[in-house]
């Protein structure tokens, strides 16, 4: 079993004030002047890096898809050691009471005006309200910084002397005014240099990887032409890569894994039971000008959840190869900007990686790293045990219901509600036929990290017919709640208790906060299912991955 590298605590910063008090320079006590010890803090994380690493980060996504791509680009900080530049704050789109409430507690916008998008402008006013709130609500940015160099804009902001209300609200990094400050901490006087990747430098016709192995570069020919920028040395295709490039379908740049073992079986001499380990199908990829890489396949084979617990091989031209350390980690300016998004139609991480092990860290990364706040852990356990309770002791089951923006856009799975709720009901009882199974062990956990299986479903008598389950859902017609309950479903709200909103805090009226609290929930749930073009469902997921569940109580239908 691959032992997977421990990582020291790099950062001592443990603040949990993300304030964006741009007053906090130097304070002067006993005639004596003394650094901001937050301040100091931020300084001792970027010191330990190269310089700074940002990104165009697309505000007007919810909050999952938000996530994974943070998740992408503290890993691209990582590989190129620079401090990752996160959004200070993030967008909250909707208010379980009147908007005037979230308005007392957290900056409303509208979110067309504060993104630049014209996606709301037909729905009516209220309905295009969104509340500016803390990224570090969503998220436990103290345990990052545990392990990886991640600061916010305001942040960034502050350690360059900069008004933090400069910080644009689209998300979009501003290459004039984040530049005219100066870092508080240095005599030089110089303003934060700039070196922008474009967009279209990423991955437009090559297959974008975290770094080149020096045993590939061997292999390979690689020629560093200028700095670390290099280019393969050109070689001419064997029958085998022929064969290869043939298999692949039109306009891809890369092969699965189990079809290129059909394909070196078809071209070589039969291969004995011995020699056909992988290792020697990669060799036999290698001398032909190919190489393996490592990747996720998607727990439904899909890359819209960007769940990281489905390990997968494609292999690929070594042509086609561009390592980010090798094409920019080599620059010396302060600040390096990805310009744009490479959210969509990638990978988790938004690139492919060239060991097992690089792969196995950035899974370590998404499922145990980036971790829930406190109070959203506690708040999910608390709600997971009362669902215990409804079903008398036994296992209980969840779903996440995705209507909204879904049902306006005729995306769920069925026409109308009562055929949508008939559906979820279907796949439970089903779940509820596998946890029969289940119960009698042995136990399986999915192939990640750190795997130790959830006992829960040894210990608890499986669901009863009759049991009530648990919906998570943005159906928000009083007409349908009802139908759901009258149906057998729990909501929210129905587990949820004012000494809970109480202890929680205000941030819990805003149904984005109160989405991660459902999240959690249902990663408690002895069976879970979703529909797996929501990026809810990717998020539940990994959660169910780091706590053990088995791969067997979770469906995502496609």
């Amino acid at each position: 079993m691959l032992k997977i590298t421990s990582y020291p605590v790099l950062f001592a910063h443990t603040t949990s004030n993300d304030s964006q008090s741009p007053s906090n320079i130097t304070s002067e006590q006993g005639g004596s002047l003394e650094v901001d010890p937050e301040l100091d803090a931020l300084r001792h994380i970027v010191s330990q890096t190269k310089g700074f690493y940002a990104r165009d980060y697309s505000l007007w996504l919810g909050w999952n898809n938000m996530r994974y791509i943070i998740e992408a680009a503290v890993l691209h900080g990582r590989i190129l050691n620079r401090t990752t530049v996160i959004p200070s704050y993030v967008y909250a789109r909707a208010c379980e009471f009147d908007i005037s409430v979230c308005a007392a507690y957290a900056t409303m916008v509208n979110r067309g005006d504060a993104t630049g998008s014209d996606e709301w402008r037909q729905l009516p006013i209220e309905q295009q309200m969104a509340w500016r709130i803390p990224v570090s609500l969503m998220f436990n940015l103290t345990h990052l910084r545990e392990t990886h160099a991640v600061i916010t804009v305001s942040d960034y902001l502050r350690l360059h002397n900069i008004s933090v209300d400069v910080e644009t609200t689209n998300g979009r990094w501003d290459t004039d005014l984040y530049h005219r400050g100066v870092d508080i901490f240095s005599d030089s006087g110089a303003e934060p240099s700039l070196y922008v990747i474009k967009n279209e430098w990423y991955d437009a016709g090559v297959v974008r990887v975290d770094q080149l192995p020096q045993t590939m570069r061997e292999r390979g020919g690689w020629n560093i032409t200028h700095g670390s920028v290099g280019s393969w040395a050109t070689k001419e295709e064997t029958p085998l890569s022929l064969a290869l490039h043939d298999a692949m379908t039109s306009g891809a740049s890369v092969l699965d894994w189990d079809t290129a073992l059909i394909v070196v079986g078809d071209e070589n001499e039969p291969i004995g039971v011995e020699s056909s380990s992988d290792g020697r199908i990669a060799s036999i990829l290698e001398e032909n000008g190919w190489e393996v890489l490592y990747t996720y396949g998607g727990v439904c084979g899909s890359d819209a959840t960007k769940d990281v617990v489905v390990p997968i091989r494609q292999v690929t031209p070594r042509s086609l190869l561009r390592g980010l350390y090798e094409d920019f980690g080599f620059i010396e300016q302060d600040v390096l900007l990805l310009s744009g998004e490479v959210h969509l139609g990638r990978k988790p991480g938004a690139l492919k990686f060239t060991t097992h092990e690089s792969r196995e860290r950035y899974t370590q990364t998404v499922l145990y790293d980036f971790r829930l706040t406190d109070n959203v852990i506690e708040l999910a356990d608390q709600l997971s045990n009362r669902m215990v309770e409804k079903a008398s002791g036994r296992m209980w089951m969840g779903a996440h219901m995705r209507r909204g923006d879904f049902a306006t856009l005729k995306w769920t799975m069925e026409s109308s509600f009562e055929a949508h709720l008939a559906r979820i009901k279907r796949h439970l009882r089903d779940g509820r036929d596998i946890l029969h199974f289940v119960h009698h062990g042995p136990l399986y956990t999915y192939k990640v990290p750190f795997g130790r299986a959830d006992r829960t479903p040894l210990l608890l008598d499986p669901p009863a017919d009759h049991d009530q389950f648990y919906i998570a859902t943005d159906e928000r017609d009083p007409t349908n709640l009802t139908y759901l309950r009258d149906q057998g479903a729990v909501l929210i709200s129905d587990l949820l208790t004012i000494d809970d909103r109480r202890t929680f805090g205000w941030s819990l009226m805003l149904t984005d906060v109160l989405s991660v609290v459902e999240q959690a929930t249902l990663a408690h749930a002895a069976y879970f299912y979703a529909h797996a073009h929501s990026s809810v469902a990717g998020g539940v997921v990994n959660l169910r991955a780091s706590h053990g569940a088995d791969p067997r109580t979770a469906l995502l239908e496609t």
